[in-house]
């Protein structure tokens, strides 16, 4: 991704990452958090909660952006993320307007280029102190 307030960072998910979003979510699904019981599963191994990835893009806006409340998001989770390899969050602005600031999200597996996470988020524009 680029243009204007493109930014990129690289995260690599454990486990201990997965077990904690589980008890903070309620979101205790074994795909996530029991690797014996994913061993058995198509994906052969634990997987991160779709929304662990996003509180990672998220953390990232709030802390390169000045903006306001989220609006909306449109969320796609193609393919899995698994703890222990690298995905790079990237972030690029799309448009601006009066609702606020439209970003183009993602985070991609480092080592094949899938994509465990596209989509858009609108913030509004932060709020005067």
């Amino acid at each position: 991704m680029t243009g204007p307030a493109a930014f990129t960072l690289d995260w690599t998910p454990t486990q201990a990452e997965f077990d904690a979003f589980a008890k903070v979510s309620g979101d205790d699904n074994p795909i996530h958090v029991d690797p014996a019981f994913s061993a058995r599963t198509r994906f052969g191994r634990t997987v991160s909660h779709g929304m662990l990835i996003y509180a990672k893009v998220w953390g990232l806006i709030r802390s390169r952006l000045p903006v306001g409340p989220q609006v909306a998001q449109t969320l796609v989770f193609a393919h899995p993320t698994y703890a222990g390899e690298t995905v790079r969050i990237e972030v690029a602005e799309i448009g601006r307007d009066a609702a606020g600031i439209r970003l183009a999200v993602a985070a991609r597996r480092i080592e094949d280029g899938a994509s465990g996470l596209e989509g858009e988020a609108l913030f509004a524009w932060e709020a005067a102190r």
